[in-house]
């Protein structure tokens, strides 16, 4: 490890104990401890121009496979602890409204049979955790999807968790509460566990309902698909851009890394969403309840 790194990985407070970023990422394809460098400079022009066209950016094999099969490990031994849900909720993780026409994509129900590691869980000496703690990877996700300054969230329970689908899970079309959404996969499944998107389907102006409805009903319109293989990082529009993981097959789980980034340092999930996600609410969440990014429908 270089002088450099060793110096910015004790400045970011990360603990001796966690394995070194080196061991984490694979800074040689990818230098982007050193913000300043062509390859980096490149790699995140290339990232906003993506995210532009196709909503998504992915760069592959970004992190290293010794990093993964210990992401693997810690998932394995919380796996306990994992918080399984199998609710019906509509893509705006939103209690049903009757006063709304009876097929209004607000009132479409689809159920959702996946888990979620909790934030609060992981290990002292995490991958993923190190990851996530490091200023370097915050400012470049920021760099990447054109937005300063970025935050790591607020949420104790959401902020790096750990998504866990095992075979027959299905996580049905919805939208995200944050703006980006940043994903490493750990795991693929066998068969299925596909991720399908509808780049910018809404805006902070329009949510676009027919088309929408549309998509829920079976329309393609609009429909990508996403290869994933395990080490890539994703970075996606997830609030403005509807999607879902098809239904895993196979008995290999699917599990994906969340390390969630936000613009503001103060907000945290909806109550109704933190317990539908993540078993619980705390009273952080509803303490900050009225700190929301937009208008749109959650």
């Amino acid at each position: 490890m270089s002088d450099n790194l060793a110096l910015e990985q004790r400045q970011s407070g990360i603990p001796g104990s966690r394995p070194a970023l080196s061991q984490i990422i694979d800074l040689e394809r990818y230098p982007i401890h050193q913000p300043d460098h062509p390859e980096t400079k490149a790699l995140i022009r290339r990232c906003r121009e993506e995210l532009d066209d196709v909503g998504c950016a992915v760069i592959s094999n970004f992190v290293t496979t010794a990093s993964l099969a210990r992401m693997q490990a810690e998932a394995e031994r919380l796996m306990p602890q994992t918080f399984w849900s199998q609710d019906d909720h509509t893509p705006y993780m939103t209690k049903d409204d009757p006063s709304l026409p009876a097929d209004h994509p607000r009132r479409f129900f689809q159920k959702r049979t996946s888990g979620f590691i909790n934030s609060d869980f992981l290990e002292e000496s995490s991958d993923l955790r190190t990851i996530y703690d490091w200023q370097g990877m915050t400012d470049f996700i920021s760099a990447c999807v054109g937005v300063a300054p970025l935050y790591c969230w607020a949420d104790p329970l959401g902020r790096n968790p750990y998504s866990i689908m095992n075979e027959g899970g299905y996580f049905p079309w919805h939208f995200d509460g944050n703006e980006f959404t940043v994903s490493i996969l750990v795991q693929e499944a066998e068969a299925g566990g596909i991720f399908e998107y509808c780049p910018d389907i809404r805006s902070p102006e329009a949510e676009n309902f027919d088309h929408v409805k549309s998509v829920l009903n079976g329309g393609r319109d609009g429909v990508r698909e996403l290869p994933l293989k395990p080490g890539d990082l994703q970075l996606f529009k997830g609030r403005f851009s509807m999607h879902r993981v098809t239904k895993v097959q196979g008995p290999r789980q699917r599990i994906i890394a969340l390390p969630t980034y936000v613009k503001d340092p103060d907000s945290v999930n909806r109550p109704e969403r933190a317990k539908q996600f993540y078993g619980r609410a705390l009273p952080i969440h509803f303490e900050r309840e009225a700190i929301r990014p937009d208008r749109l429908a959650d």
